[in-house]
């Protein structure tokens, strides 16, 4: 972790070479000498941060490294904020103050070029000392104790007891047929799941049955080493499967070699039906590495591998395969599993009832967790003990010998991290428990704080995206939400993990939560702090100095009647992430935040932003969504380094035409050279016609636009070339979109949602063969959409709210990428007709406020795929008892569909009638059946 310090303050020190150069004077040459300086150590750091475990003098040296390099960062940013200090008038008024503050600049600059030249001697001196302390620290061998228990623990599984297994019936049912099917040929099944999360477990448990045993003529399990040796992988397999049928295995099996190992393997398995077992995969390499010792020779032999990660589970293994991705315990078996270790029985006594059911909330149906936690409170008996190890949770996983297994299956993932990946990871922490974290926002947030590498090959934000879809392929993040081709969008960290990430962080010096606990005097010795729940107000909270990026989820700190007033120690900030803190104003002073980089204000209550916002010279994201700001100022225009700009209001009515508002920008927004996200700008004549110059422009939405704008807008988004998100609004719902025009071509555009009445279907619909999402709301087009869209060879997803006023939609052709479509508020529409091999992927459909469609679609039958279904009143009584009951008339033709939801109100809200299961619960407050277009 100490290479994510260095590595951050080198970027720091190239950045300011490269950008401040004037400005730096007689400080260039010890900003150059420490830069070698630093870049010369990552190369150590780097064996350092590969190294599962670091000997005592490692760490002191590892330790050392980092502490130097923290204060590098507040030389630099001090030195460039004492530099550019503003200064109030004119260009005169402006020399003049320079000219006379002339002998302070130098004499700030001596005083810098002094604290550099001392870390440089400290840092040569760091070698020095480990040289003199660590005798030849290469040659010092350290045995991964994680490693070795987690290896120990899957082997001891083919021994244990299934007593306290709960909730895997269904999973050993699944696995068991998997493995036994007739499929002739050799196929690959993975099961995927987090650490902990029961892969060996139900692994084992199917490995034990003797249906299992007999099927198989030999078998073998291997534990896979995240440091493997092919070599010792196939002298484990000889072992293994001479074993299982009690043969001899070769005596001089320790002496082959690579290719005699590989003989004895082809030859024996020649004429059986094998099963192999790959324990806890972490190469996606072993299978190319593994696989010609495994040939298939037609007689339904398996390979079972259990992974953490999901690009292994979903490799091309060249053979039939298939994915079971291991779910959370039901919180009922998760309840009873933790009862059963607790209590030796599934009653909790009454006064333990609530901090028991916190404790099993916490560990998020991960069964590891669930155990291990049960035998620790068993020899806890008083309420005060539960209570106080519940709240200590945190301190319990770093020190309590009882969770080690835990800490140490979950601490492997982490180890197992690039570490560029591990500050990324680490970063999440700094949200609250069960916080849905968007991508977008972990993306602008990583490029800002300097994490993203740089590389001539690629732009950071697409590097930024591929960090975060690894996380959650590696099982360290959870996907909440994923997009129409299933790539994550919003994720969460499960609590446990969450719990080791602060821990771990706050070890590091890399960032602190604070929780309210303690006086708040000295909170934070890291520069991220989170501040989460505290009665304080934030001007009160004492040692700011060292942070960097500040993120507020309490309301508390800050009285919505007053501005909010920054400490001082703040004034170098970087990050500074104030969502849905409802404050009404925020001070003048923001403009003395010379190094801000990402401002968030979404969800306060402000009505307006400071004149001052103009000095921020180096904000890159600004985000005043979902406040009460109508206009932004002038000053806008100044911020040239400014590439993202969030400004649009929405209302979670989906059926109300202005379920979204613009923001009124200057004229001056024009000149932003470096803006790619702007979302979104009220259109007015003067500001249409500058649009043309945004070229750079890669997101944008606009509302209030008319009719006669159409001509200047078509003009505009032709000339935005790397266009690939477009939102367009008119001004009320009776107001035409004309965007016709024959030179307007977006063939670039990627997602595309348009807002208002169309005359016809724009006759560029059918170039968009990049598009993935079509979104229409109240087009009330005469003309049928769907043949101008049929061919759009990438189209995902399409949604149509109150968008056609013909009676009939029919899809004969094409749309063989359509994963999800929604159809609402189409009042004359009576059928829905789906042809046969149209849609083959389809896998939901939305049905909502189509009053008039009394039957299924025609042709539902044949969407193999289709996993959803849902109705959302008012639906037609016809169409509802056309599949509610099993003798309804409809009701073969979806019986295959795992989920079919029947949306409507009651008396206490929102509820849900379940048409698969037929089932009944209650939903109220829940948004998620309406509010599809977040998804």
């Amino acid at each position: 972790m100490a290479l994510v310090g260095v590595d951050l303050t080198i970027g720091k020190i190239v950045s300011i070479l490269e950008n401040e150069a004037s400005l730096l004077g007689g400080v260039y040459d010890e900003l150059d000498e420490l830069k070698r300086e630093l870049k010369s150590m990552r190369s150590c750091l780097e064996d350092a941060d590969r190294k599962r475990d670091l000997t005592p003098g490692e760490k002191s040296w590892v330790e050392d490294v980092r502490d130097m390099c923290n204060p590098v960062e507040d030389i630099i940013e001090e030195f460039i904020y004492h530099m550019n200090k503003p200064q109030k008038g004119g260009k005169f008024r402006k020399h003049l103050y320079r000219a006379i503050k002339f002998p302070e600049n130098l004499l700030e600059m001596h005083r810098v070029a002094s604290r550099l030249q001392d870390i440089n001697k400290k840092l040569k001196s760091i070698p020095e000392r480990r040289q003199r302390y660590l005798v030849n620290p290469v040659q010092v061998t350290i045995f991964n104790e994680n490693q070795r228990r987690v290896q120990n623990d899957s082997e001891a599984l083919l021994f244990a007891n299934d007593d306290h297994l709960v909730g895997i019936e269904d999973d050993e049912r699944l696995l068991l047929k998997l493995l036994t099917d007739e499929y002739p040929g050799r196929s690959v099944i993975s099961v995927l799941g987090m650490g902990g999360s029961g892969k060996s477990t139900l692994v084992a448990k199917v490995y034990k049955n003797q249906i299992f045993k007999q099927h198989f003529e030999c078998y073998a399990w291997i534990i896979v080493s995240q440091n493997y040796v092919i070599e010792d992988i196939l002298r484990r397999l000889i072992e293994e499967f001479y074993g299982s049928k009690n043969e001899k295995v070769p005596a001089d099996l320790s002496s082959m070699r690579y290719k005699e190992l590989l003989r004895v393997l082809v030859d024996y398995l020649a004429p059986k039906r094998y099963v192999v077992v790959l324990d806890d995969v972490w190469d996606r390499n072993l299978w190319t590495d593994i696989n010609v010792s495994l040939q298939d020779y037609g007689r339904r032999s398996r390979v079972i591998l259990t992974t953490r990660k999901e690009e292994i589970a979903l490799s091309s293994f060249g053979v039939k395969s298939c994915v079971h991705h291991i779910q959370p315990l039901k919180p009922s078996d998760a309840w009873d599993l933790f009862c059963m270790k607790a209590f030796s029985s599934n009653s909790c006594p009454e006064e333990l009832h609530d901090t028991a059911a916190e404790l099993v909330r916490k560990c998020g149906g991960l069964p590891l967790a669930l155990l291990a936690l049960g035998d620790v409170m068993y020899s806890k008996k008083t309420s005060s003990e539960w209570i106080s190890f519940s709240c200590g949770l945190n301190r319990e996983l770093r020190n309590n010998p009882g969770l080690e297994v835990v800490k140490s299956v979950l601490f492997l993932s982490f180890s197992d991290l690039p570490y560029q990946l591990k500050r990324c990871f680490l970063y999440c922490c700094l949200f609250p428990e069960y916080y849905q974290m968007r991508r977008g926002k972990l993306v602008r947030l990583w490029i800002a704080e300097g994490f993203i590498e740089h590389d001539k090959a690629k732009e950071p934000r697409m590097i930024a995206i591929e960090y975060f879809w690894e996380l959650v392929h590696r099982s360290m993040l959870q996907a909440v939400t994923r997009s129409h081709t299933g790539r994550p969008m919003t994720c969460q960290m499960h609590d446990l993990v969450r719990e080791l990430a602060i821990s771990t962080s706050e070890a590091e010096k890399f960032s602190v939560v604070y929780n309210g606990e303690g006086s708040g005097e000295g909170v934070s010795i890291a520069p991220r702090l989170s501040i989460q729940t505290t009665s304080k107000e934030i001007k009160s909270i004492t040692g700011l100095a060292k942070v960097r990026s500040l993120f507020v989820f309490s309301a508390n700190l800050i009285p919505p009647s007053s501005a909010i007033t920054l400490p001082t120690g703040l004034r170098l900030i970087r990050v500074l992430d104030l969502e849905n803190v409802p404050i009404e104003k925020l001070s003048d002073e923001v403009g003395h935040l010379f190094n801000l980089s990402y401002l968030d204000l979404k969800g306060s209550k402000l009505k307006e932003l400071p004149k001052s916002i103009g000095r921020l010279r180096n904000l890159q994201t600004l985000d005043i969504r979902a406040t009460k700001i109508d206009v932004v100022p002038e000053g806008i225009g100044k911020l040239q380094k400014l590439q993202n700009l969030l400004a649009y209001r929405d209302n979670p009515n989906v059926d109300d035409f202005y379920f979204i508002s613009g923001t009124k920008f200057p004229l001056s927004i024009c000149k932003l050279k470096s803006l790619n996200l702007f979302d979104c700008v009220t259109a007015e004549p003067n500001i249409l016609k500058q649009l043309r110059n945004m070229t750079q422009l890669m997101s944008f939405g606009i509302t209030n636009v008319r009719k006669d704008d159409g001509k200047d807008l078509c003009i505009a988004l032709q000339s935005m070339r790397l266009l690939r998100n477009l939102f367009v609004m008119v001004t009320d719902e009776e107001e035409y979109l004309e965007i016709h025009s024959p030179t307007f071509a977006p063939t670039g555009l990627k997602n595309l949602v348009l807002v208002g009445k169309l005359e016809i279907v724009p006759h560029w619909f059918g170039s968009l063969q990049n598009l993935t999402s079509l979104y229409l709301h109240c087009s009330k087009l005469i003309e049928d959409l769907v043949p101008h869209i049929q061919a759009l060879a990438n189209l995902g997803e399409l949604a149509l709210i109150n968008a056609y006023a013909g009676s009939k939609l029919c899809f004969s052709i094409g749309f063989n990428k359509l994963v999800r479509v929604y159809f609402r508020s189409l009042s004359q529409l009576q059928e829905i007709i789906i042809e046969k091999g149209v849609m083959p992927g389809l896998q939901r459909i939305y049905v909502g406020n189509c009053t008039e469609l009394k039957m299924l679609p025609r042709g539902i039958e044949y969407l193999t795929s289709l996993e959803k279904l849902d109705l959302v009143s008012p639906v037609s009584t016809e169409l509802l008892e056309s599949i509610r009951d099993e003798d309804s008339v409809d009701r073969p033709k979806i019986r295959r569909i795992p989920e079919i939801n029947h949306f409507f109100e009651s008396a206490s809200g929102i509820s849900q009638e379940s048409l698969s299961g037929l089932d009944f619960k209650d939903v109220r407050n829940s948004s998620a059946c309406l509010m599809f277009v977040s998804n």
